[in-house]
């Protein structure tokens, strides 16, 4: 490879070809520019093809067998999926946490008048058109009817219905943010502006 020093008007300073030389050692000054012309005979995008270069392989059971990788190490030091303790934990607390979604979701009753209240959002009324668990998303989930569009869908999520909405006023929440009561639907007047 061979390197020249340029100005920021594009002006030739010189050459920079000393190898045992640093690069404070040249004149170079804010906004000059360093060119870098490769002599090595490569042919633009040789390398950006990675399906010609040879990649070093090696069995799983090869693999184990080595005490000097990430494997070993956390098999040693008993992390992430090597910590059994941990695994069963995370379990359990997820097993829990579905539980009580689901004692959340089975109070909640399609028809019913709700209010979702999230923190950081606005409080939004709406009707519960769905109760239950979805292909989109683990857990059990809410899908409410807006009274306004403050939604994301029309009860259609990855080409699955899951209720009936007019588009914009649609959405799934968890059981925790909502709360059933007498929410009487508010005129908002939108139908006016039509």
């Amino acid at each position: 490879m061979e390197l020249e020093l340029y100005t920021p008007d594009d002006k030739f300073v010189m050459k920079l070809d000393r190898d045992e030389a640093l690069l404070g050692s040249y004149p170079i000054d804010d906004g000059y520019r360093i060119h870098v012309i490769d002599r090595s005979g490569a042919t633009i995008g040789e390398y950006e093809d990675v399906s010609r270069v040879e990649k070093f392989q090696i069995s799983d059971s090869e693999y184990d067998k080595r005490a000097d990788t990430a494997r070993s190490f956390m098999k040693r030091s008993k992390l992430g999926q090597y910590n059994k303790e941990e695994i069963m934990k995370k379990e359990a607390e997820l097993e829990q946490k579905l539980m009580e979604e689901k004692a959340l979701a089975e109070a909640i009753s399609v028809g019913a008048r709700c209010e979702v209240r999230a923190s950081g959002q606005p409080n939004k009324r709406g009707t519960v058109m769905y109760v239950g668990s979805t292909e989109f998303k683990p857990g059990y989930w809410i899908g409410i009817k807006y009274d306004e569009p403050l939604g994301k869908h029309d009860g259609s999520i990855s080409g699955k219905r899951y209720f009936e909405c007019q588009p914009k006023y649609g959405a799934f929440v968890k059981p925790q943010y909502v709360t059933m009561g007498d929410f009487p639907e508010e005129d908002y007047g939108l139908d006016d502006e039509m």
